[in-house]
């Protein structure tokens, strides 16, 4: 059944690459249900038909973004490990969309060169149609690309983000099913880890109960990447929760595991209150939602990579820092 759903959406994917723009939707509607949900990140939002998708994205990155390429680091497919009730598969897929970039796309101006746009996208099958889509991409990292400077200067590393130091993410084949039960308590743990945080065990102590010790914390553009768990507690964990008060965990949507790789996403999976600090930014007062997908990759018992994708847009929009607006009025640098 895994191998059903990942060719079907294989074959959106070679369809969806490949076709004029003009003619996007009609070439690539009979892959998708009539009742389509498809969550994206902001100014995208949540979409409840293919063809608005077509309009509002797919079309206009394609008419910017000239000779657009899928760079696939990681695809696997599973069941939804938190509900299968209604028959349903996930497919992942996470890379990058390379092109170059010829023409202004959401008021982020042009630069004739190669850019790259980091995405993930879960995508549900039912009955040999996609009957849901959660597509989060990295827009501020664009934007540096572009020369711009959304965000105050990051903790972590800004980069170009590699795939697997494993090169096994790319799971066309069945996969032992086994590895990803492994893979997927590994996840279960820490995520029940972090609920229960233990204020007496300091940070590097509970990070070690759940990640490798040259673990890498691939995080999204205006926080950036960090390795190892000193660096990662001190680039990104440590400033995080000191960051945020009556933080709430709303839970995911999906969770799936294949091989040594897994993930979820929630819509949103976090609700906190900024209390001044996190990005630069100052305390505001008003809670705000983090919509978040995470990939992971296991190494024996414990995580070894994690790949953050985070609606950092959305989250200061709701703020009342519209950063997409005020980078489109910034000449480039």
């Amino acid at each position: 059944m895994f191998q059903t759903a990942k060719q079907l959406v294989r074959d959106y994917y070679q369809c969806l690459d490949n076709a004029q723009v003009d003619n996007l939707f009609a070439d690539s509607q009979t892959f998708i249900s009539k009742d389509y949900l498809w969550r994206g990140y902001h100014p995208f939002n949540e979409q409840t038909a293919h063809s608005d998708v077509v309009e509002l994205f797919w079309q206009p990155l394609r008419q910017a973004f000239k000779h657009l390429q899928r760079r696939e680091d990681i695809f696997m497919a599973g069941n939804n490990r938190l509900s299968d009730s209604d028959g349903g598969i996930w497919v992942v897929s996470m890379g990058h969309l390379m092109g170059l970039f010829d023409e202004a796309w959401l008021g982020i101006p042009s630069t004739g060169k190669m850019t790259f746009l980091r995405y993930c996208e879960f995508n549900k099958v039912v009955d040999d149609k996609i009957t849901e889509t959660a597509m989060y991409f990295d827009i501020p990292h664009v934007m540096m690309q572009a020369g711009l400077q959304p965000f105050p200067p990051m903790t972590g590393a800004q980069l170009v983000q590699p795939g697997p130091m494993t090169h096994m993410g790319l799971m066309y084949d069945a996969v032992d099913t086994s590895e990803g039960d492994k893979t997927i308590a590994a996840i279960d743990f820490m995520v029940t880890d972090i609920k229960n945080w233990d204020q007496d065990m300091t940070l590097e102590e509970e990070l070690r109960r759940s990640w490798c010790e040259d673990m890498i914390w691939w995080g999204p553009s205006g926080i950036g990447a960090t390795y190892t768990i000193e660096r990662y507690a001190k680039q990104h964990s440590g400033p995080f929760r000191a960051s945020f008060k009556d933080r709430i965990f709303n839970g995911h949507i999906c969770r799936v595991a294949e091989g040594e790789f897994g993930g979820f996403f929630g819509w949103p999976n976090l609700t906190l209150e900024p209390t001044g600090g996190f990005m630069g930014m100052p305390a505001t007062s008003k809670p705000g939602d983090m919509r978040v997908i995470d990939i992971y990759r296991r190494q024996g018992d414990k995580l070894a990579e994690n790949w953050v994708f985070i609606d950092l847009l959305h989250f200061w929009n709701q703020q009342g820092l519209d950063i997409l607006g005020r980078m489109a009025q910034v000449p480039r640098t």
